[in-house]
This record gives C-alpha cells, sequence and structure tokens, in this order.
C-alpha cells in the first residue's frame, strides 16, 4: 500500500509540537513526509530538512512557494495532506490557503485567532470536501476513547457531574517579570489571540468534556486571572458549565499552578458510576460503583472495546503515551482519507475546532461582562 505523501508547515529544529508530530505520522506506517515550509527562515528550513533526509527541492521558501511547485509535480509524487504546525495566527490564512488548493489538512488548536475565522474556514471545507483533522492530541488515548465507548454504552447510568482539570506551571517563571511576559509570543494577543490559557489548554478540556461525555455544552460562567494590569491575556480561570437543568460541571484551567507539568484529570460521574482518567498516568482507567471495590483497565486487554484496541499497539502492560495518542489521530484521518473511517470519533474534525474557539470567546467575553452566564449556541 502507498504511503500518504505528507507536507509540514512549521515544527521546525526547536519545536517540541514538531517532533510529537513526525513521531505520530511515522506509526502505522501509512503517511511519508516528503517536505515543507519548517522556518521562516529558508536556511535554518532547509538544514532541518537536511536533517531528516528529504529532498532539498521540496524544502520550500514559503507556502505558495509549496503551492505553486508542488502542483507541477506529477499527481501522484504530491503532497496530499499538510500538517499546519505555526503559531497560532498564521493558522487561519495557511489553513484556508491550503483548502482552496486541494489540500488535505491537519492544524494545531486552537483552529484559529476567531471564532468568525474559523466559520470561514469550516465553508471553505464544506466547499473544496478536504478532509480537515485538528489535533485535540488527548482524544487519542486508547483509554480515553475506552471511557467514551462505556459511557455511550451507559455503564456509568445518566452523567450527573462533569470536572475536567487541566493545571500546568509553566507561566509561573515568566508571568512575575515584566520584560518576559512582555516578549512570550502566547501572551501576545497578535500572535496568539485573545486567550492565551483557555485558549491553549482550556480548550482540550472543553472539547475533551463533549468527546468523552458525547453532550454539548449548553452555557458557561467564566473567572478568569491576568495577574498583572499590563498582561492582557488569561493565565489562569475557572469555567461553570450547563449541558442541561440537570447536568452541570467545572473546567479549572491554570499555567500559573506552581511545580505543575502537564496535570490533565477528567472525571465524569453518572447515576450507576463514575470513570477518572489522568493524562499523567494515561494507561489506566479508574471505574467507580457504589458497594463495589475500585476497578482499574488498562490499555490492550480484550475487555476493552474496539475502538480502543485498534489505537494500542503495544501488549498489556507496556506504557503508551502522547506520541501514541496523535498517533492515533493521524491513523483516523489517514483511514478517512482513503475512505476508510472506521470508527466514529477517531479524529477531531474541524467542527469541534469551531466548537473551540467559541468557547474561547465566550469564556472571555462571560468574564468581561462581570462573570456572567453566556448561551454556548454557535451563531
Amino acid at each position: 500500500m502507498s504511503k500518504i505523501k505528507l507536507g509540514i508547515l512549521g515544527g521546525g529544529e526547536d519545536s517540541l509540537i514538531g517532533i510529537l508530530h513526525r513521531v505520530a505520522a511515522s506509526m502505522f506506517d501509512r503517511y511519508e513526509i516528503v517536505g515543507g515550509v519548517f522556518d521562516i527562515e529558508h536556511a535554518r528550513s532547509l538544514s532541518f530538512g537536511e536533517k531528516l533526509q528529504l529532498d532539498s527541492k521540496r524544502i520550500y521558501r514559503d507556502l505558495d512557494h509549496l503551492i505553486k511547485e508542488e502542483a507541477q509535480l506529477p499527481e501522484n509524487e504530491r503532497m496530499q495532506v499538510i500538517s499546519v504546525l505555526t503559531p497560532n495566527f498564521l493558522h487561519f490564512p495557511m489553513a484556508k490557503q491550503l483548502l482552496e488548493n486541494g489540500y488535505n489538512v491537519i492544524c494545531e488548536k486552537p483552529l484559529t485567532t476567531t471564532y468568525e475565522e474559523a466559520k470561514i474556514l469550516q465553508k471553505t471545507q464544506e466547499k473544496s470536501g478536504s478532509i480537515f483533522g485538528v489535533t485535540y492530541t488527548y482524544t487519542g488515548y486508547p483509554m480515553v476513547r475506552q471511557m467514551k465507548t462505556m459511557i455511550s454504552n451507559g455503564e456509568i447510568g445518566e452523567i450527573q457531574k462533569v470536572d475536567v482539570q487541566y493545571y500546568q506551571g509553566w507561566i509561573n517563571p515568566l508571568i512575575h517579570d515584566k520584560e518576559k511576559r512582555s516578549n512570550t509570543w502566547r501572551l501576545d494577543p497578535e500572535k496568539s489571540g485573545i486567550s492565551c490559557c483557555i485558549g491553549d489548554i482550556g480548550t482540550h478540556a472543553f472539547n475533551m468534556a463533549e468527546y468523552v461525555t458525547g453532550m454539548r455544552i449548553s452555557s458557561i460562567l467564566a473567572d478568569l486571572n491576568y495577574l498583572y494590569e499590563d498582561n492582557p491575556m488569561d493565565i489562569d480561570g475557572t469555567v461553570l458549565l450547563r449541558f442541561s437543568e440537570k447536568v452541570k460541571g467545572v473546567i479549572r484551567a491554570s499555567q500559573i499552578a506552581t511545580g505543575e507539568e502537564n496535570n490533565f484529570t477528567v472525571k465524569i460521574y453518572g447515576n450507576k458510576g463514575a470513570l477518572k482518567w489522568e493524562q499523567e498516568n494515561p494507561n489506566y482507567l479508574y471505574l467507580l460503583k457504589e458497594d463495589q471495590p475500585l476497578q482499574v483497565l488498562k490499555p490492550g486487554h480484550s475487555y476493552n472495546s474496539d475502538f480502543s484496541l485498534e489505537g494500542t499497539k503495544l501488549p498489556p502492560g507496556h506504557p503508551e503515551g502522547i506520541f501514541d495518542s496523535m498517533g492515533n489521530i493521524y491513523l483516523g484521518i489517514a483511514n478517512a482519507i482513503e475512505k476508510n473511517t472506521k470508527f466514529e470519533g477517531a479524529f477531531p474534525p474541524l467542527a469541534e475546532g469551531l466548537r473551540g474557539m467559541s468557547f474561547i470567546e465566550k469564556t472571555v467575553a462571560s468574564h468581561k461582562k462581570g462573570n456572567v452566564w453566556i448561551k454556548m449556541n454557535d451563531k
């Protein structure tokens, strides 16, 4: 079977996210990285492409050059899908141009810097018919997919409470230094959009809450923290959630949780039981039921769903992690490109990125209006 030809925008020498995507694309032997634009400076991009042992002729100066030169190649040699791994403000123009030229797209989150841009992107994708995946990475974990399946099957009953926490501490050393916080791109609205914490990690929590429960959040109330008056971007926040009048929840997100690394925890409580999952210990899914011992489910066992097992690459007892999670998303996109989609929720589509942008804007609006409830219904 011939491999899907993949191009990459961004994700160069010093990019953590670039490594994650390249490793993910190599899993399952479904993609071949053939070129791209890895850095804004062409010399650095060329140097990095050489380290990846790519043909220097396909390390392009910019996106315009890439589109022009790829069109000159025989159709069976051209890039079929391109990953956009650039800072947030470049997601929209790059993804839009790629869709308009017939490419399938894989895009980092947040999808764009505004909800209006995201709506334009959705219309562009609908017109193009291209596959578009947004890398809400954590939905690729086998035990997250097991959680989704168990909730869908009614194993914890009717959902009553949703509690999602995403705590990091990486901004803490920067935020208290005026010069450092002024020179960090994630705290620059021109490059990052209107939100830092909610836009970066709160959107993961929002997506996860809707992904595993299969429900849509109907309204939110937010309280954000900026810490310093000259800092225009939130770095901490709490968001109350209403799925319905009887189903409530909370998202707690922070980048100033001192000492925390990547503490993403998901807890779903039903009237017959509960499920808990922690990103830092991703191979354990905890099932709680009244008057029964705590159960611990792990990946790779036959008791798991087909959806969970499809994304499990190692025998039981062998840890799998975030590279595997992203790899499972790339697998889902590969299946879609080859019209071989197997499972509902195999990758986050553009529509989930659109919902994420709506959540970011409504969260900021709720805070600025005095911490009021705002409906999540899309415009």
